[in-house]
């Protein structure tokens, strides 16, 4: 077993800064290998804190609570947790909380584990139906940008917004035995 921290990306360092340049105080999640390096550096910040969730629906409420106590939050998740959170969904919609969802996403391209593919393939259509801007990230160059805009559009415009991180940004998983 590699116990040895894997190499930073400079992607996944311009989503740290990007969200702490945007003010996000607290970020929610569900450990995940694709979010790994922003969890990290997130727990060594001290102006941020770090908050470990059960489920992923846990960090809609901490988000909207975030929010009323005059803080910003961000939610970090995977695809399969998207479908886990639809009816938390409604609680942003129905009292126009701003969002912010960053999204590992499975069940796309070289997807080894074909549990991971149903959602996978409704995750962008779940988020829309449930009134949520969704942006997709395919490429390094498009993270910077795309993570800012929707920093901006959820804080300054009230809106609530997802970023996909597509599976091919984040590379292929492989099925180790051990």
């Amino acid at each position: 077993m590699n116990t040895s921290t894997p190499p930073v990306i400079p992607w996944q360092e311009t989503i740290f800064t990007t969200l702490k340049q945007g003010g996000i105080q607290q970020v929610a999640y569900v450990p995940d290998a694709g979010h790994a390096h922003v969890i990290r550096r997130v727990q060594a910040d001290p102006d941020m804190r770090d908050i470990v969730l059960t489920t992923e629906e846990e960090g809609v409420a901490l988000a909207a609570g975030a929010w009323l106590g005059g803080q910003r939050a961000a939610l970090l998740m995977q695809s399969s947790g998207v479908g886990n959170c639809v009816n938390m969904f409604s609680l942003l919609r129905s009292c126009r909380f701003p969002f912010l969802t960053l999204v590992t996403m499975r069940g796309e391209y070289a997807e080894f584990n074909n549990w991971q593919c149903p959602m996978g393939q409704a995750t962008q259509g779940a988020l829309e139906l449930m009134g949520i801007t969704v942006l997709r990230a395919s490429t390094p160059e498009e993270v910077e940008d795309l993570v800012g805009a929707a920093v901006d559009a959820a804080f300054e415009g009230g809106q609530q917004v997802a970023v996909l991180l597509s599976q091919r940004l984040i590379g292929r998983k492989k099925w180790i035995r051990q």
